[in-house]
């Protein structure tokens, strides 16, 4: 089971001219929707006075949650460029914004289409594409005792621990692979005392 995919590791910007008109590119790694509006809404700050924001995003590993925006350009001519961007450097988790300043000459939808892909395209190149594993959450609970054994096997299987409670009943949250889940959660129900939780 593939268990990881690719994204940008920062954020990136700069600006592609074309017979005039401007295009400010902005790529960003992003985790949801509301991060997503986030960003938005602060470019639309920064250059209220733009005419476009075209942008395009993807969420998430199955390919199957993503937006194209023209925003008043010609249908088809700027976002679905930058969305071909994404996919053809196989990125999620991802947005790309480019603002434009029109300069007075007409670039006609190839001359569009074909600046939006280049500034999609130089946002992408100016950041730096890395690979991120798909992981799931585990919790658990277990009495005192059994810590040293929990502890035993998060070692084992380099799992991250993302909070714990260590009282007389003890809970954790793991991170894990998702390959490795069914794996670990029988390893984890093996273990005296210990449930799982969800």
């Amino acid at each position: 089971m593939e268990d990881n995919y690719l994204t940008l590791s920062t954020e990136s910007e700069g600006l592609f001219k074309d017979r005039s008109s401007k295009f400010f590119y902005y790529a960003f790694p992003v985790s949801d929707e509301e991060e997503i509006k986030e960003r938005l809404k602060e470019l639309r700050k920064k250059h209220f006075d733009a005419r476009h924001h075209c942008f395009a995003w993807n969420l998430g590993t199955d390919g199957m949650n993503y937006r194209a925006n023209d925003d008043g350009e010609p249908n088809h001519s700027a976002g679905d460029p930058i969305l071909g961007q994404i996919r053809s450097n196989n990125l999620t988790n991802c947005l790309i914004v480019v603002v434009r300043y029109f300069g007075g000459t007409k670039l006609g939808i190839s001359g569009l289409i074909n600046a939006y892909k280049t500034s999609a395209a130089m946002a992408i190149a100016e950041n730096e594409i890395i690979e991120k594993l798909i992981t799931t959450r585990i919790s658990i609970s277990f009495t005192y005792p059994a810590l040293n054994e929990v502890m035993k096997l998060i070692k084992l299987h380099e799992l991250q621990i993302v909070n714990q409670e260590l009282e007389l009943t003890c809970k954790m949250k793991l991170e894990v692979r998702k390959s490795m889940e069914d794996r670990i959660r029988e390893s984890l129900e093996e273990i005296e005392s210990l449930k799982v939780i969800d």
